[in-house]
């Protein structure tokens, strides 16, 4: 099937909460994302409306919802991207040393898996981090959870690579997420 991959739109916040609900009722779910089906359900609508259209062309360049979009309307996947500056709040792991970029919330729906559906959306998303102007995105990373390996092997087959940084996983200091990245070709 022919998908097109794009960023989401400000008005579509009832089909980016559509997608998260069933993302957080993936069988991986506890160890792919920091949230629970419970607390997303419980959120009101004024948040997924903020949230999209943060994630949406206007909402400026700090994020990026990306989807694929089949013929029929649906959306088969999704990802995120956080721009991150050294002088940011910290979101999650440590502070920037570098402008970067991290890619959050990823999830193909079940059916989609396999179809190379990823790497259209994780191309459409680094490439959104390497288009932006100064100052530049010198690397793009992300957190995959140590029990997590189907995850991890493809971020390696697209060019992620062990930055050698881990982190407690919030909630569970015996487990680690570890950090992989793209440093950005000169």
């Amino acid at each position: 099937m022919d998908y097109v991959i794009r960023p989401v739109r400000a008005e579509e916040w009832a089909l980016a909460k559509e997608l998260r609900l069933a993302a957080l009722q993936d069988p991986v779910a506890p160890v792919a994302f920091l949230e629970t089906h419970e607390q997303a359900v419980a959120q009101p609508d004024e948040f997924w409306q903020d949230r999209t259209a943060r994630g949406s062309e206007t909402g400026g360049d700090e994020v990026r919802q990306f989807i694929a979009e089949a013929p029929d309307g649906s959306w088969a996947g999704s990802i995120t991207v956080l721009v991150e500056r050294p002088d940011d709040d910290l979101r999650f792991g440590e502070a920037a040393k570098v402008h970067q970029a991290h890619v959050v919330g990823v999830f193909l729906r079940p059916e989609a898996r396999g179809s190379g559906l990823a790497e259209q959306l994780f191309r459409a998303g680094v490439e959104w981090a390497w288009s932006l102007g100064e100052p530049r995105i010198e690397r793009v990373r992300l957190y995959v959870h140590e029990s997590n390996p189907r995850a991890a092997a493809f971020y390696r087959r697209f060019g992620f690579a062990p930055s050698g940084e881990t982190l407690a996983v919030p909630g569970d200091p015996t487990a680690r997420e570890l950090e992989y990245e793209i440093v950005r070709p000169v």
